[in-house]
C-alpha cells in the first residue's frame, strides 16, 4: 500500500461546517491541506508536490476569487499538477460521490515523487 495522495483544497477562508471538503477527501483516502488563496503559496512552498489542488470556490460566485486563482491555475499547470474547480454545492446532495469522481482516477494516476 503506498502513501496517502495529498491534495490542496484553496478555498475563499471561509469555512463552514457543511462546505468542508477534508472529510470527504479523508473517507476518499486522501490527505489533504485547506489554504486560504492568500495563503496558498506558503503552503505550496512547505508540502511535497500535491497530487491535485481543489479550488472550492465561494457559493455567492465571488468573481474576485476567479480572477485571483488564474496564477495559481497557470503555475500549476506549469508544474504538472491537475486543478480540479469545485463549486460551493459539493457536499450536498452526494457531494463525495460526485468528488470522487472528478479526482479519482486524475489523481490515482499521477506519478508520486
Amino acid at each position: 500500500m503506498g502513501a496517502l495522495q495529498k491534495v490542496l483544497v484553496v478555498d475563499d477562508g471561509h469555512r463552514a461546517v457543511d462546505r468542508a471538503l477534508s472529510a470527504e477527501l479523508a473517507e476518499l483516502g486522501y490527505a489533504s491541506v485547506t489554504a486560504s488563496l492568500e495563503a496558498a503559496d506558503d503552503v505550496l512552498a512547505m508540502m511535497p508536490r500535491p497530487a491535485a489542488v481543489l479550488l472550492h470556490v465561494p457559493p455567492r460566485g465571488n468573481g474576485t476569487f476567479r480572477i485571483r486563482t488564474e496564477r495559481l491555475r497557470a503555475q500549476m499547470r506549469d508544474a504538472g499538477v491537475p486543478v480540479i474547480e469545485i463549486d460551493g454545492a459539493v457536499g450536498q446532495n452526494g457531494g463525495p460521490i460526485d468528488l470522487q469522481s472528478r479526482i479519482g482516477t486524475r489523481v490515482l494516476n499521477e506519478p508520486e515523487f
